[in-house]
């Protein structure tokens, strides 16, 4: 789901990206994760998903499944 940035506290990204802002941020809510553009940082619009399924495209993204190359 799209949601509103404001709702998510304690957003975080990696420690390996450094001064880099071509990362993605994580954030939570009780009951979703988000993830947000670190670019479009302060524009808003997260993708909230629900902590179950952020878990499984979390791992997807870990073995390369969304790669583009």
């Amino acid at each position: 789901m799209i949601t509103e940035r404001d709702q998510f506290s304690d957003w975080r990204k990696s420690s390996r990206s450094g001064d880099s802002r071509d990362c993605v941020e994580v954030g939570r809510t009780a009951s979703l994760i988000g993830f947000a553009d670190t670019k479009r940082r302060g524009r808003g619009v997260v993708l909230g998903l629900e902590r179950p399924l952020a878990a499984e495209f979390l791992a997807a993204v870990k073995v390369g499944r969304y790669d583009l190359d």
